[in-house]
């Protein structure tokens, strides 16, 4: 059986100006802003959590089906996708609205303004996960990523009323949902993803302490970044997993969605939690060391060396036979 990543599909615009912000502002006229900037240099990204944690599971050879929404203008990205493994014939293509996007400006000091225009995303809790389960079978487990809230509910609702184990992460949009969205999210959910802040918020969110959030999950997963992983379960002490050292970080947009993607696609192969963070962690080191959260490219020796180099020869035969089945 496959796996259905649902989630956001978007493309990133990224510019630098030279100079600062702060130089072009005056005090005395910020209720009447009118400024334009010169940029230097720009980088057109594919993005968006549910397409790069797809495009991971395709690399590895999963074959994701990847449920969001996207614009008129998806083709050339649809394309790309689908050479890299991902099944997007699920994606809902608007015909009138852009694929969500977002459009961002940094200066020397490393100040941002930016936009995000969520576009076709709208139309994502038009989808139905009980209709693409019939189309494409029902899927082994189902990740509910990062979307317009009201798919993201409408998905969580649906898969379970299916008995589709979920993978809630709900990252970005914790911000924006009430309590009760951020209980029926993550409530029941088989394993749950955030990075430590989003950890923090959901309990501020939900209104639940830790232990109580313990009770209704099966697994929670937060990353931590250069402190690596850590997987806790009711009733167990926390287990914590190092990081994979990188060579060097060239841009550490979408090392958690490498990270889920590793994970996930441990788990889909039989491993333990334990064994499926550490892959998990040897690919968002991957992603940390690329430009881009779609840039990079998967070796399975590189991925074995790094696991052997960081939990030890074991650690990485044991992955072997996974990893064997990666072109």
């Amino acid at each position: 059986m496959r796996i259905a990543v649902t989630g956001s599909i978007a493309t990133d615009h990224l510019m630098v100006v030279p100079g600062r912000f702060a130089e072009q502002l005056l005090k005395e006229q910020l209720e009447r802003v009118s400024l334009s900037f010169l940029a230097d240099r720009l980088e057109v990204r594919r993005g968006g959590v549910g397409a790069n944690i797809a495009f991971g599971l395709g690399l590895l050879g999963l074959d994701p089906v990847l449920v969001g929404a996207a614009g008129v203008d998806f083709a050339e990205y649809g394309t790309w996708l689908r050479t890299n493994g991902v099944d997007t014939a699920e994606v809902r293509v608007s015909e009138r609205l852009h694929t969500a996007r977002f459009v961002c400006t940094t200066d020397d000091d490393q100040n941002q303004i930016a936009t995000f225009y969520a576009g076709a995303m709208a139309e994502a809790s038009r989808i139905d996960l009980a209709s693409v389960a019939e189309r494409t079978g029902t899927p082994r487990f189902v990740l509910v990523g990062a979307d317009d809230p009201g798919a993201m509910l409408r998905h969580t609702a649906t898969a379970h009323r299916l008995g589709i184990p979920v993978a809630a992460d709900p990252s970005q949009q914790l911000a924006r949902l009430d309590r009760d969205e951020a209980r029926q999210l993550v409530d029941r959910a088989r394993w749950l993803f955030t990075n430590e802040y989003e950890a923090a918020l959901l309990l501020e969110r939900t209104g639940w302490t830790e232990r109580d959030l313990l009770g209704r999950v099966g697994t929670w997963i937060t990353t931590l970044g250069e402190a690596g992983v850590s997987l806790a379960r009711q009733g167990a002490d926390a287990l914590r997993i190092p990081a994979v050292p990188a060579d060097r970080i060239a841009d550490p947009t979408g090392a958690g969605d490498g990270f889920r993607s590793g994970f996930l696609a441990g788990t889909a192969w039989g491993y333990t939690q334990e064994q499926s963070a550490r892959l998990g962690c040897a690919l968002a080191t991957t992603v940390l060391e690329s430009v881009g959260t779609q840039e990079y490219k998967l070796a399975p020796s590189d991925l074995l060396a790094r696991i052997d180099q960081t939990y030890g020869r074991d650690a990485a035969r044991a992955l072997e036979p996974g990893l064997a089945r990666v072109s």
